[in-house]
């Protein structure tokens, strides 16, 4: 685990209780010796982990379209900046450079990442852990609406699974850590097999 890919909002949100959580990811990202890789922004909680992982010594890498250089207040003190031309392009070397996603609070934009690479997981298009970092009890609603999802049967128990969820920066790190793909996908399994 040498990169994570950490979504989240450009806005700090309501309670204080984000920022120190970002700080604490931060930090134990960088204690494990993990660079991080992210939307390139300088504002909101994109900010306020960048700026904490390279004030302990850490690796930033920002990834922006340069149509959002402005408005997300590019970070121009990073480790490494890469301005692309769209939305696609920053997604996609956003998951060529990480070893795992890491979605904090955020808005639209944090959800609709990944959601992406959740699917692509299940797809079977790459193996890298995903998670939520249910700080505060954010992710309670989107939690309960996946299990929704199972029970309608329009997703699987086990690729349900594949989203690891932990309300604290220290379990979900150490679960990225040990994570052992088991290379299920929408595909591979026989027919009739899809659901209990």
């Amino acid at each position: 685990m040498h990169s994570i890919c950490v979504y989240c909002g450009s806005s700090a949100g309501a309670a204080p209780l984000y920022a120190q959580a970002a700080r604490a990811l931060a930090s134990e990202m960088v204690s494990d010796n993990i660079a991080l890789v992210y939307g390139g922004g300088n504002v909101g909680l994109m900010g306020i982990i960048a700026d904490e992982v390279l004030r302990l010594g850490g690796e930033a890498t920002g990834v922006i379209p340069r149509a959002l250089l402005d408005k997300e207040v590019g970070h121009l003190g990073l480790t490494r900046l890469h301005i692309v031309k769209d939305m696609h392009e920053r997604k996609a070397m956003m998951a060529d450079l990480s070893d795992g996603f890491i979605a904090m609070p955020g808005g639209i934009g944090t959800l609709e990442e990944l959601f992406e690479v959740f699917t692509w997981s299940q797809l079977g298009l790459h193996d890298k852990p995903i998670g939520l970092l249910n700080v505060g009890g954010f992710y309670d609603g989107l939690i309960s609406f996946m299990q929704h999802i199972v029970a309608e049967r329009f997703l699987r128990p086990e690729q349900a699974a594949l989203l690891l969820t932990e309300a604290t920066p220290a379990a979900l790190v150490e679960r990225f850590k040990s994570y052992q793909p088991d290379h299920l996908n929408k595909w591979t399994l026989p027919a009739g097999s899809i659901y209990p």
